[in-house]
């Protein structure tokens, strides 16, 4: 199938094609929750919001060179604004609606973005940061920053700026094109049963949030370049999820491994199987639930891999049989849509053995091997250089490949924790532990956790003697006033001294056991409810 070069016209397209078909559906608790006043936006519909405002945005001077950062939700304005700043040759900045006030001042300071479209109720979190601020429906003002000479190649453009955490305690920001983003769809409409995509005829789901390139690119694009609807959902309701999947009709969906593992927790019900969903697609289902899932609910789940830095151009998924329930696989890296090579390296930098693990690293196939995957990380070269060095992207994740060519994801060399989907870098909860009065030493870990896959635990040497349930709730409330609910330990296990190095470097991999069992240690302190409060009251 031929895309457009950009998410902008391939809308225009699918207006002629598709225009009376849904491209956004909110379940009505969703629409309710927004006060949406509907729940249904067509393709026509949808192409003339997003003309109205791309004449908004024309008439103030905004266009290539200029980035705009949004804090829209999952809503369907998110997109629409993203889409009519596409068609201008604007780049976006997606904002994580449960960032922190200096989280946010580090985004636009760092995008150097020249505008923050807002919520109206969330129009304090953009404010106060030298740039100006408007709510989504207010008219933009007129631009005073310098624009810059459009892309010989409209492919090549840069469409979106997304911040990933990586292994550095500031979060890096991705520079996405065009061909970035519509590689998504290039590859989602080349996959074979069962995932093909029927045009105009999928409703995909997603409770993902838009700020992720899941959302904005697996996602939406995929159901742009089919005629298909974007199934939107604030956030992941288990108890309404069936029947959310029901009422929107919904054919497939993109989820998380927390997913299936909280699903499975509800009971029983004859309704199980009462759906239209023909497949998920995500990643990181518990190998002890993938099977008993689609028993119970007849949803094959294929297992994918991604990264922001990777996009469409090298996207793996368990796709064809055998998909090896179970094992974490994913797929086979030759597939139909952009092509891809890979390399598992060991860590004297040789190919791993067959059967052992090993580093993955990947490429696009052909003489540009960079070609459709991320431009850079913007404003660090070193970091840029540091994981495309030697041709290849260095994905951190480590993979073996069975005889079959599967390959099976083993476990991540990066410190970096990955929480319900989040990406949360290590040293940036160190840095703001460090930062405590109370605290002589720390390190930030991943503890193992049944149902979010890790959760972010925090050991601790006191500087002081103390009471440590005191000093535990001091630090947990220290870290929320400083970091987003997700990165807030919900975990605190205090030590005497920490394992280090000759160099005195912590030696983390001295704490595997702790992180296995963190509770059975009569020094930890659960702060997982106090946690889940945050984001509850947030």
């Amino acid at each position: 199938m031929t895309l457009a070069p950009t998410p902008a016209a391939q809308l225009e397209a699918m207006v002629s094609v598709w225009p009376d078909n849904p491209l956004f559906i909110l379940p009505q608790e969703v629409a309710t929750l927004w006060k949406a006043g509907r729940t249904t936006w067509t393709y026509a519909e949808a192409g003339q919001a997003v003309l109205d405002l791309r004449r908004s945005y024309a008439a103030a001077g905004y266009g290539p060179g200029h980035r705009v950062a949004l804090l829209l939700e999952n809503r369907p304005a998110h997109f629409l604004h993203w889409l009519a700043l596409n068609g201008l040759g604007v780049s976006v900045v997606p904002i994580n609606p449960d960032a922190t006030f200096d989280e946010i001042a580090y985004l636009l300071g760092h995008s150097g973005a020249v505008l923050a479209v807002a919520l109206p109720d969330r129009l304090g979190q953009v404010s106060g940061h030298g740039i100006p601020a408007i709510a989504a429906d207010a008219a933009p003002p007129e631009v005073s920053a310098p624009g810059t000479a459009p892309a010989s190649d409209p492919g090549d453009a840069e469409c979106a700026l997304i911040y990933t955490s990586g292994t550095t305690g500031k979060p890096k920001g991705c520079i996405l094109s065009n061909r970035y983003f519509m590689n998504w769809g290039r590859w989602y409409t080349a996959q074979p049963a069962p995932i093909a995509l029927r045009p105009g005829a999928e409703r995909l789901m997603t409770p993902l949030p838009a700020f992720h390139v899941n959302a904005m690119g697996n996602s939406f694009i995929g159901m742009l370049a089919t005629g298909g609807a974007q199934v939107i959902v604030d956030r992941f309701h288990p108890r309404s999820w069936w029947d959310m999947a029901r009422e929107t009709g919904a054919t497939c969906f993109h989820y998380l491994g927390v997913m299936p593992a909280i699903l499975l927790e509800i009971a029983p019900d004859a309704s199980d199987r009462a759906h239209s969903l023909r497949f998920g697609m995500g990643g990181g289902v518990h190998p002890d639930h993938h099977a008993a899932f689609e028993d119970r609910f007849g949803v094959p789940l294929l297992e994918g891999w991604a990264m922001t830095e990777t996009g469409g151009a090298c996207i793996l998924c368990a796709v064809e049989a055998p998909r090896h329930v179970g094992t974490r696989c994913l797929g086979r890296p030759g597939r139909p849509g952009p092509q891809m090579e890979i390399r598992l390296v060991a860590d004297d930098g040789t190919d791993a053995a067959p059967g052992a693990p090993g580093e993955l690293w990947v490429r696009a196939a052909g003489p540009d091997p960079m070609r459709g995957l991320f431009s850079g990380y913007l404003n660090d070269p070193a970091a840029t250089e540091d994981v495309t060095r030697d041709g290849w992207l260095h994905t951190g994740d480590i993979m073996r490949q069975g005889q079959d060519g599967s390959l099976h994801f083993e476990d991540r060399k990066k410190n970096v924790i990955r929480r319900s989907g989040e990406n949360i870098a290590a040293l940036e909860v160190e840095g703001v532990l460090n930062a405590h009065p109370g605290v002589a030493q720390v390190a930030v870990v991943p503890a193992d956790e049944p149902l979010r896959g890790e959760e972010v635990m925090a050991v601790v040497v006191p500087r002081l003697p103390t009471d440590k349930a005191t000093l535990a709730r001091s630090l947990f409330e220290h870290a929320a006033e400083k970091l987003a609910y997700f990165k807030v330990p919900g975990l605190i296990v205090f030590r005497d001294a920490l394992p280090v190095t000759s160099t005195q470097k912590v030696r983390k991999a001295d704490l595997g056991s702790l992180c296995r069992d963190p509770m059975a240690d009569p020094r930890a302190h659960d702060m997982r409810a106090r946690k889940q409060a945050l984001r509850t009251n947030g």
